[in-house]
């Protein structure tokens, strides 16, 4: 009796022999961690694998719990500490111009020159640097989605007019407008200082003024990249089966074209905090932005200037709040870039 040798074929030796000992077979089942990124892919909504993305990526969630930890410092930290801003209680006269202390609860960074805990000073800057930046972030990314907005999907001469009108804007120099106009706004008789007056009282009128004065001259960026979003899906089948269907014009904007974009909205949203919190700092470092009674980060670090190598606490306290906040700022908005970003399939540690 002869056997016969079963016949293999040379493309089955080739697979065989490029395959490194060990591994499976070529067309053999995947392996575990294929099938859990399959099921992963197939199960997950769009949201949830933003939020996953975004959960992974190292830096951002470490500077996300950060800059919560700061904001709910600034917010409500004053409210509880033992010295506060002002008032009664305010002044150590026994501690003039003391350096810091380890004892937390005690000056942990220091007197200025007249008792006035510097703890409870970055605490209030904190909240009104905070606050601006908040507000010029919802007050320019708003105006900047409906100018960008309103311009992709017109097109044709709408276009073309608003878009010439945010070029303008951008060729003018921002810090000397910005200038210009904080002097203006801190005239009692304006109408901005009296309507920030009216509205919200003396309290908290300069850091208010201060933020729609940024947010005026913020807006332009946010304009351009919705305006290239809209053009984009404005072609798309969604939007022209809204227009088949009847919608007007404004609901296929805001309903459906601007929710597609929202990614980009936010990333940008996030860069415009960064910067807004960096402008106020020059407003008020040069003498333009907040001022007393109420204070600012970018306030402290201008009055702590020229004490900056003798009571080295009085600026170096202040500046790095800033530094934080600006970092963990835009760490985050990296993290939403790459959470957002359709082509990402690595998570950027």
């Amino acid at each position: 009796m002869s056997f016969t040798a079963p016949q293999v074929s040379g493309s089955g030796l080739d697979a065989a022999a490029a395959s490194p000992p060990g591994a499976p077979p070529p067309g053999g089942p995947p392996d575990e961690a294929e099938l859990v990124q399959g099921l992963g892919t197939t199960s997950l909504s769009q949201r949830q694998m933003v939020v996953r993305r975004f959960l992974r990526h190292r830096a951002a969630m470490v500077a996300l719990i950060t800059l919560v930890v700061v904001v709910v410092m600034a917010l409500v930290g004053g409210k509880v500490w033992k010295w506060p801003y002002q008032g009664i209680g305010s002044f150590d006269s026994t501690c003039l111009s003391c350096s810091p202390t380890t004892d937390f609860f005690n000056h942990p960074m220091g007197t200025d020159g007249i008792g006035s805990d510097i703890f409870a000073q970055v605490l209030r800057g904190a909240q009104a640097s905070v606050s601006i930046m908040l507000v010029v972030a919802l007050l320019s990314t708003g105006l900047g989605v409906v100018v960008g907005g309103i311009a992709g999907y017109y097109r044709g001469w709408v276009d073309a007019i608003l878009m010439r009108i945010v070029d303008l804007l951008l060729t003018i120099p921002g810090l000397l407008v910005l200038v210009v106009l904080a002097r203006v706004g801190a005239n009692p008789r304006s109408p901005l200082t009296k309507y920030v007056l009216r509205y919200f009282g003396s309290g908290g009128g300069s850091w208010l003024r201060i933020a729609v004065i940024i947010a005026l001259l913020a807006w332009m960026p946010v304009a351009r990249v919705v305006r290239a979003e809209v053009l984009s899906l404005r072609e798309k089948e969604f939007a022209e089966a809204a227009r088949a269907l009847g919608a007007g014009d404004l609901r296929i904007i805001f309903k459906h074209l601007i929710p597609n974009a929202v990614g980009t909205i936010i990333v940008s949203a996030t860069l415009i905090m960064a910067v807004a919190i960096l402008t106020e700092t020059t407003l008020s470092y040069l003498g333009f932005g907040v001022t007393a009674p109420d204070t600012s980060l970018g306030l402290l670090v201008s009055a702590g200037q020229t004490a900056a190598f003798t009571r080295w606490w009085l600026f170096y306290f202040p500046g790095l709040f800033i530094i934080v906040i600006v970092l963990c700022v835009n760490f985050v908005g990296d993290g939403l870039r790459d959470a957002f970003d359709p082509k990402q399939n690595k998570v950027r540690a």
